[in-house]
């Protein structure tokens, strides 16, 4: 396989971990509200002049399958960056990293509960793994913390965050609709503004200026519509497993980018819960063999 192909998914989770550090610059700079609102009426308005003749094209899909869109609008375009957002205030940029790296392993965990498909050893094992991984994150290695929920607001709100996007990817598999890969783009974009508006005109209306407008450019345009052509042509290029791999790199990549950027320190708990995330991630993500053949395959020896 050409080295090249490579450089579609590696440069996709490069501008994720980025924008991590990004989250972290909002916090002061913009309401979460606002960030959250703007980026998506950024990559609207930057969208609209090469995607709305084709998604007129396809207007009776769009009627017919809009609350399917609608749901999908919400989480893996509102949701899973308007928690990050919020949780940038209480967490560093570190940890999001690694809680956004779970996005894999939940995925599995999910389409195991919504599409039923079989569980594999490596789903099971990696997520007992990863499981121990985040606990340890969660409570800056004295997991006995966890017993007087002493964890920051802002961990928990990235572990929903990643599911909601765990989630958005099971109901892409469930839900497969005929339309192009650009126009339900487009159609999920106009969704998530909308159901961000309200938040909006509700929260603080944090006005543009020179301190935050490039932290909304960044979250707009590389954070939202090139990845998504990268993301795409990767999938196409080695698929979709293969792709998702390179999720595991945006702890590291995160981790380097705010040590630079940011001036965080890593800790023991990073490295440990981090390191175990990534087992976790890995395993699932590789040991594919489904369970009960594994286990009868045990029994029999």
């Amino acid at each position: 396989m050409p080295l090249l192909y490579f450089l579609a998914p590696l440069g996709t989770v490069l501008i994720w971990s980025g924008n991590m550090t990004v989250n972290q610059l909002t916090v002061g700079s913009i309401a979460p509200s606002s960030i959250a609102f703007d980026r998506w009426v950024l990559a609207l308005a930057v969208l609209t002049p090469f995607v709305l003749p084709s998604a007129w094209r396809h207007r009776h899909t769009i009627s017919s399958e809009w609350p399917k869109l609608a749901v999908l609008g919400l989480l893996g375009k509102a949701m899973w960056q308007g928690l990050a957002y919020v949780a940038a205030e209480t967490t560093s940029a570190t940890n999001m990293g690694i809680l956004a790296a779970m996005v894999p392993l939940l995925t599995v965990l999910l389409s195991a509960l919504i599409l039923r498909e079989t569980p594999t050893l490596g789903g099971t094992l990696g997520g007992l793994v990863a499981l121990l991984g985040v606990l340890i994150l969660l409570s800056r290695g004295d997991l006995i913390s966890l017993l007087e929920l002493e964890i920051v607001p802002g961990d928990a709100l990235m572990v929903a965050a990643a599911l909601c996007y765990a989630g958005y990817g099971v109901m892409l598999k469930r839900w497969p609709l005929d339309l192009p890969p650009w126009v339900m783009l487009y159609v999920q974009v106009c969704f998530a503004v909308l159901l961000l508006m309200p938040g909006f005109l509700m929260g603080p209306m944090t006005p543009i200026d020179n301190h935050n407008v490039w932290l909304i450019l960044y979250a707009g345009i590389p954070a939202s519509i090139v990845t998504t052509f990268l993301w795409m042509r990767a999938v196409r290029q080695i698929g979709a497993s293969k792709a998702s791999i390179f999720i595991n790199l945006m702890p590291l990549f995160s981790a380097l980018i705010a040590m630079v950027f940011l001036g965080e320190r890593l800790g023991l708990h990073h490295l440990l819960g981090g390191g175990l995330t990534l087992a976790g991630v890995i395993m699932a993500q590789t040991l594919t063999q489904p369970l009960a053949r594994a286990v009868a395959t045990k029994d029999e020896g």
